[in-house]
């Protein structure tokens, strides 16, 4: 038989369920340094830090920057010493070369031009690359796109497919002067190895500047023969131009490389905004729907409330 004191305790515990025992309960094991609380330790933070990374975009920033560098770089070192060598071997007069002294001043100018634009170019788009793996990562999470942003994404496929083109032609360009160094180069050879043979004299092959047309035909000498054009095959003016000009050739190569590139890399983040557009919209709708459904269901039950 129960009591009442007993019921009065069972109707205490019923009420007030705080007076209980309490009962601990096995909490499961988190993976990595995550805490009970949720809170994420460092080493969780630097693997989302380093997924955040446009990984893609950062070699080709690099290889941008490495391209750029040794073009605009040896390509300066390379012009001076061009001009040292018509100076002193093929173009005696000042008048005669006054001209192309110009030009190659005005490309100096154009590299230091060239190398501070690319500079940041590179890490605008670095940037941008940044701002779409965002994108990417958070397609479906809160993550807003704008129209904005796609049409700057737009107009950087746009820009860097018109720079692409026109670093081909760069590339071309600067494989004139290594097309012109090695002929010299290889008339040179040709020189040494008839110094073996004695029958045919070397004086009568020659290397004649003027039919390139950077120097006038009325420029004195002109061109060189024998074994003054051995010598200047052997000094190191004409050895360091020859070499820094295929290493710019290479630079200007890298940088078309780098810049096709970026130029599949900025279609790919493009196309995946404008498909985390399309992905928004459609969360913007079912959260508006499912919105409507609650007002009416709230509706509903009210009025159903005010008629019992």
């Amino acid at each position: 038989v129960i009591t009442r004191p007993e019921m009065e305790i069972g109707r205490y515990h019923w009420m007030y369920r705080s007076s209980r025992p309490h009962r601990y309960h096995h909490v499961p094991a988190m993976r990595g340094n995550i805490s009970p609380l949720g809170i994420q330790g460092c080493f969780e933070c630097c693997i989302k830090c380093l997924g955040g990374v446009p990984y893609a975009s950062l070699v080709a920033t690099i290889l941008c920057f490495s391209g750029v560098a040794l073009f605009c770089g040896c390509g300066h070192v390379a012009l001076t010493g061009t001009v040292s060598i018509l100076e002193q071997h093929f173009s005696t007069t000042a008048s005669d070369h006054a001209l192309l002294s110009e030009v190659i001043q005005l490309m100096q100018y154009v590299i230091y031009g060239i190398a501070s634009f690319f500079f940041l170019y590179g890490i605008i788009l670095l940037a941008e690359g940044f701002y779409t793996t965002s994108a990417v990562k958070e397609l479906h999470g809160e993550f807003k796109t704008t129209a904005c942003g796609r049409c700057i994404s737009g107009m950087f496929v746009f820009l860097t497919y018109v720079l692409g083109v026109a670093w081909l032609g760069v590339f071309g360009f600067s494989a004139v002067p290594v097309f012109m160094f090695y002929n010299i180069w290889s008339t040179c050879e040709v020189i040494k190895s008839l110094q073996t043979n004695v029958t045919v004299p070397g004086d009568q092959i020659c290397v004649d500047i003027r039919q390139y047309g950077i120097i006038p035909w009325n420029a004195v000498p002109g061109k060189a023969c024998g074994p003054i054009l051995e010598n200047i095959c052997n000094t190191n003016e004409f050895y360091m131009s020859y070499h820094l000009f295929i290493v710019a050739c290479a630079g200007a190569g890298a940088t078309v490389i780098a810049l096709i590139h970026f130029l599949m890399i900025l279609s790919s983040n493009w196309a995946y905004l404008k498909d985390a557009s399309k992905m928004q919209a459609y969360q913007d709708i079912k959260a508006k729907e499912e919105q409507e459904l609650q007002d009416i269901q709230s509706r509903s039950k009210e009025q159903l409330n005010s008629y019992t």
